[in-house]
């Protein structure tokens, strides 16, 4: 959209995806505002919330339905069909950028099928405004959602990110950013990390240091409270070699008993095993399990 066009010189429909504040109110762009007060119609994951912000704004619009996990496919066809119909349509969500780590993907890829316009109006997120405040690395970043809530899966994806050469963002609830912290103190002693809680609020909070550092911080409070997102340093050249000469010294079976340990399936660990080796993936397979049950297993 070029600067001064407004929405209704577009003759078919268009779906907006507008970035709101992650807290402060004053973190929107001038054309989101002007967005939301042009469009036909607003979609909102949460419209109580949502509600808040366009009340502060004086933007009066009605939703007609909300957009969250769980309802995100049957609604998507009713918005869809409000768009072809001429609809110019505004997609928010409870925070930040629509779609990172939250509903909205079904949409967008339903309305691109479609040929209808999907216009990108810029603004907060959470990872990046955590990123840039870390001091860590920003020319190469892996940014990896909300960790899983079990354990043993948990424990996997910090298995998998051990050797990680790329700063690492996370998002976390307060509710288990307990048990995340564990899992990185016992996978990934050595890292730094940068704790942002409450970004752009008024009780935000960046703490840094080890994960085991961290961790004890947190539990001495009584409570803890607020949008939590984790940046991890990068694991360094040393640090990758050193974990895995220590891990070369174990026998074959060893080593995958030890991935298997960390959370990885059987098949899963046989196959980082025989990277890290460089060696076949059935020789592996032979000394763990046995040549019999082979070729079932590499169908």
């Amino acid at each position: 959209m070029r600067v001064g066009e407004g929405l209704g010189e577009r003759s078919s429909g268009a779906l907006f995806i507008v970035a709101t504040p992650i807290g402060n109110l004053e973190d929107i762009t001038l054309r989101a505002l002007r967005v939301l007060k042009e469009c036909d119609l607003i979609i909102a994951e949460d419209t109580r919330h949502s509600r808040k912000l366009l009340q502060h704004y004086g933007i009066e619009k009605s939703f007609e339905r909300s957009l969250y996990r769980g309802v995100e496919r049957e609604r998507v066809e009713y918005f869809v069909q409000k768009l072809k119909s001429g609809a110019k349509i505004a997609l928010i969500s409870d925070a930040g950028t629509p779609l990172i780590s939250d509903p909205g993907y079904e949409l967008v890829r339903r309305a691109i099928a479609e040929n209808i316009s999907v216009v990108p109006i810029p603004g907060p997120t959470a990872l990046i405004t955590a990123l840039v405040a870390s001091g860590f690395s920003t020319d190469s970043f892996l940014f990896e959602g909300v960790p899983p809530k079990k354990l043993k899966a948990k424990r996997a994806l910090f298995e998998r990110l051990q050797n990680e050469r790329r700063t690492i963002v996370l998002y976390e609830s307060p509710h288990r950013v307990l048990d995340t912290l564990e899992v990185i103190s016992e996978r990934l002693p050595d890292r730094q990390i940068a704790l942002c809680r409450e970004l752009t609020k008024m009780h935000e909070e960046i703490l840094r240091g080890k994960p085991s550092e961290i961790l004890e911080q947190l539990k001495s409070r009584p409570a803890i409270k607020g949008e939590i997102t984790l940046v991890l340093s990068s694991a360094s050249v040393q640090e990758e070699s050193e974990e895995a000469s220590k891990d070369l010294e174990l026998s074959v079976v060893e080593h995958v008993q030890k991935l298997v340990a960390g959370g990885l399936e059987k098949k899963e660990a046989i196959k980082r095993v025989a990277q890290l080796r460089r060696v076949p993936k059935r020789e592996v397979y032979e000394k763990v399990v046995g040549k019999n049950a082979r070729v079932r297993f590499l169908q």
